[in-house]
């Protein structure tokens, strides 16, 4: 199995940026489609972005899109999430997971990591 760990989450002023890192161990990332994930206090888990196994593909939640960006570096068995013209309403503990059965983009989420906070201040 793989095992994730999130990072680079923080308390950031509206309209600021953060890069999140979602680093891997125990197995090569780039056998896993990756996605990330967020969870406000009192909402269902919302999904935010996916990316393919190559990184050529990708896709958004609409109401991210243009904000976010997901990437991933499979030779330092990293991915990202970079989150630009951050607003209050995206926080929330953010998730990184990955999918290694499943084709895309019907991802199917095996592994999951402990989730970074990321909070925005107006």
């Amino acid at each position: 199995q793989v095992q994730l760990a999130e990072s680079g989450g923080g308390l950031v002023q509206a309209g600021g940026s953060l890069r999140l890192s979602c680093a891997a161990s125990g197995r090569t990332l780039s056998s896993y489609g990756m996605g990330w994930f967020r969870q406000a206090p009192g909402k269902e888990r919302e999904f935010v972005a996916q990316i393919s196994r190559s990184g050529v593909l990708a896709r958004y939640a609409d109401s991210l899109k243009g904000r976010f960006t997901i990437s991933r570096d499979n030779a330092k068995n990293t991915g990202y999430l970079q989150m630009n013209s951050l607003k209050p309403e995206d926080t929330a503990v953010y998730y990184c997971a990955a999918a290694y059965d499943s084709r895309w983009p019907a991802y199917e989420y095996d592994y999951w990591g402990q989730g970074t906070q990321v909070t925005v201040s107006s």
